[in-house]
């Protein structure tokens, strides 16, 4: 296996990671990099426009896909960086957050209020994980 591999589940829109020259996660020995998860549906839309527990929920579940097509879990999670549009949202997202980070040792957070990229999109998180070579 290379030591970097392109991380691209099937239930991301690969279409717009490559029109834009990203990959959603790259494993490189037993580190994998996520990019900022946003609420992509799999055909490019946007889920829960202007609903931030839904987009949440999207994001976390993308995220989520990431690390288990790289062979990991959400355990496997060593630290997270959290993007909101408004830090109203903090609130509503860390409540989602708790349904997808239930072990013994959560993920390091940061949170940074900021615009995103596009104004559709409410919450964005990356990650590092640790998984098994």
């Amino acid at each position: 296996m290379p030591r970097r591999q392109r991380i691209v589940p099937s239930c991301l829109p690969a279409h717009v990671a490559d029109n834009n020259a990203y990959s959603y996660g790259v494993l490189d020995g037993d580190t994998l990099h996520v990019s900022g998860m946003v609420a992509f549906a799999p055909d490019g839309s946007y889920v829960g426009e202007g609903n931030i527990t839904a987009q949440a929920t999207q994001v976390f579940d993308n995220l989520q896909a990431v690390v288990v097509e790289a062979g990991g879990t959400l355990e496997d999670v060593v630290s997270t960086t959290t993007y909101l549009a408004s830090a109203d949202y903090a609130g509503a997202v860390g409540e989602v957050r708790k349904k997808y980070f239930t072990g013994d040792v959560p993920p390091t957070s940061t949170v940074v209020v900021a615009p995103m990229a596009r104004e559709q999109f409410m919450v964005e998180v990356s990650a590092i994980a640790r998984t098994a070579e």
